[in-house]
């Protein structure tokens, strides 16, 4: 019997995990040597009391475990505090919203048991907002080049990986994580299986423009890539400057009646004064975060927890 571990994190999602966790056990009772465990995690849901429904479900199944986090730290923070209680054989990533559907969960199942590390179920056709499927192709784009993922692989928030691919994630420590780029850099055995994807069950995206853009910056935690592109376009414009002033040196020496205007050089300083201060901006991206992490800020914080064991609480 292999032990499949679900998590799950939650934010004002009281009106839905129940159904969810109701619906993911109905679809195991028709696979045959598949059991699960749910790790539900409350990452500061501050609109509803999601942390009692999660209560009331870890009292009424042992299979459930409940972690009520001190306050919001965000979904991969979630993400990564989960997997530390976590036993199964196969770890299994949903959302709370209905989105990754239950039905769909025994694709992904099937797919690991050819032989992969990490699954990630794709979506033919996405049933999000504008912004969001804008976001998903920049997020599709800025993942190949940021964070090495395979150009023939496409993530999601639907995932499944092995307990070994586990025990190497919950190694990393960050107060930051992007928990795809921290797959690509243990793994490259990774497979993609299409499912259907759901609309939300209630409710809009918690997601605003200003976590999507956090996110995203979360890239720059796995790559270098950012501080090669400042260079890059550090030596161009440096390049592009000297080339301008070897052709006003020689149109003046060819006509010196020509006049150099004070606008050209305007133009010039404001051009690589910007430059100058998104370079700035890049390397202080990376200095900010090496100074949140030397001071130790946490991934996550657990107020509470239930249906946890001793042992697993030491983790």
């Amino acid at each position: 019997m292999k032990l499949i571990s679900i998590v799950i994190p939650c934010y004002n999602s009281e009106a839905t995990i129940r159904k969810v966790v109701e619906m993911v056990m109905e679809e195991f009772k028709k696979m045959d040597g598949y059991d699960c465990e749910f790790v539900l995690v409350n990452d500061g849901s501050p609109k509803d009391n999601t942390y009692g429904e999660i209560k009331k479900l870890g009292e009424q199944y042992q299979n459930v475990k409940g972690i009520n986090l001190l306050r919001n730290f965000g979904q991969h923070n979630a993400l990564m505090a989960a997997l530390h209680y976590t036993e199964g054989d196969f770890i299994l990533g949903m959302d709370d919203d209905m989105q990754t559907h239950p039905s769909q969960i025994s694709k992904l199942i099937h797919k690991m048991e050819e032989g992969y590390d990490l699954v990630y179920g794709c979506y033919p056709k996405r049933k999000n907002s504008f912004l969001k499927n804008v976001t998903s192709k920049l997020n599709e784009v800025s993942s190949r080049i940021l964070l090495g993922r395979p150009k023939d692989i496409v993530s999601s928030n639907f995932w499944m990986i092995t307990r070994q691919i586990k025990d190497e994630v919950v190694k990393y420590d960050s107060f930051n994580p992007y928990i795809d780029g921290i797959f690509y850099r243990t793994t490259h055995k990774i497979g993609n299986v299409e499912v259907e994807h759901f609309k939300r069950a209630v409710g809009t995206s918690n997601y605003t423009l200003k976590k999507l853009i956090k996110l995203w910056l979360a890239y720059w935690n796995y790559s270098v890539i950012p501080l090669r592109i400042s260079s890059v376009l550090g030596g161009v414009s440096a390049a592009g400057g000297f080339l301008a002033a070897i052709m006003i040196a020689i149109r003046k020496l060819i006509n010196p009646t020509v006049m150099v205007g004070w606008s050209s050089t305007i133009c010039a300083i404001v051009v690589f004064s910007g430059l100058i201060l998104m370079v700035l901006g890049i390397i202080g991206e990376y200095l900010g975060k090496m100074i949140l992490i030397l001071n130790r800020t946490p991934q996550y914080i657990v107020r509470e927890t239930i249906n946890v064991s001793d042992e697993e609480e030491k983790k």
